[in-house]
């Protein structure tokens, strides 16, 4: 059975978060695009291995189509190279790209098929993604239709990792079924309720989105200021918390079934 912090979220409202658990020692990181974990989640993961836990990074898309004036496969080829810099900048070495085409993901089995085969490899404890609600604010600014498939996906890649009759042709070589996920945490939810205090970590959260140079430069009139949005971001969840800055999660625990 998975639950979910959207029954506290839809009872009581915005109050204080409760922190996530960091009894844990290994975690993987699956979202749509390079960028996506800088865009407010970096900051926990620098945290993280700070404390001597081992980060993975998926990314099922190399984000190609996400530059207008550059075409994909110099996108492609920019955005890996970004990704990979920003990675290292919060502790994380390991970063894998499954090269699945940029904005138009499909939710459905041969995803999740991807996933599950990700997880079977790296065998963590925790699993982050990124928001997969239709909205970032619970009212009008709609979240992309990337997101929402690989969220969504990877709460049943997770399920499926665990299932030996479910995608029996990756258990070759080795490999094994993996049900010691614990939990599945998405950022920037509009449901969260649990939160990581990233005050000491926000400086390389911040690094690690600059390191996204080609993308930042393209967005918008290119004015756009990493250190003001992600301060927009932080302060009202590190209020949440007691503390400056935070990282805010939706947590889906999972229990045997």
């Amino acid at each position: 059975m998975v639950r979910s912090d959207v029954e506290v979220a839809m009872t009581e409202g915005p109050g204080p978060l409760e922190p996530v658990t960091e009894q844990w020692q290994r975690a993987l990181a699956i979202v749509a695009h390079p960028d996506d974990l800088e865009f407010g989640a970096a900051a926990a993961v620098a945290r993280w291995t700070g404390q001597g836990k081992q980060v993975v990074y998926c990314l099922v898309t190399s984000g190609e189509a996400g530059i207008d004036g550059m075409p994909p496969p110099r996108a492609r080829e920019v955005r890996e190279r970004e990704q990979r810099e920003s990675a290292a900048l919060v502790g994380v070495d390991t970063v894998e790209f499954l090269g699945l085409p940029d904005g138009v993901l499909e939710y459905g089995v041969p995803l999740r098929r991807e996933l599950a085969a990700v997880v079977r490899r790296h065998r963590p404890e925790i699993v982050v993604t990124n928001n997969f609600r239709d909205t970032w604010d619970g009212a009008y600014a709609l979240n992309q239709a990337d997101h929402i498939a690989t969220g969504r996906a990877v709460l049943d890649a997770v399920r499926d990792a665990g299932n030996r009759w479910v995608f029996p042709e990756q258990l070759t070589d080795g490999v094994e079924p993996w049900n010691g996920v614990r939990q599945v945490w998405a950022a920037s939810s509009p449901l969260a309720g649990h939160g990581v205090d990233v005050t000491d970590t926000f400086d390389r959260g911040l690094a690690s989105l600059r390191a996204h140079e080609a993308y930042l430069t393209g967005l918008g009139d290119g004015s756009f200021d990493a250190e003001e949005f992600l301060e927009g971001l932080g302060r009202p969840v590190g209020a949440r918390l007691g503390v400056r800055y935070g990282a805010a999660f939706e947590v889906f625990h999972f229990d045997l079934w």
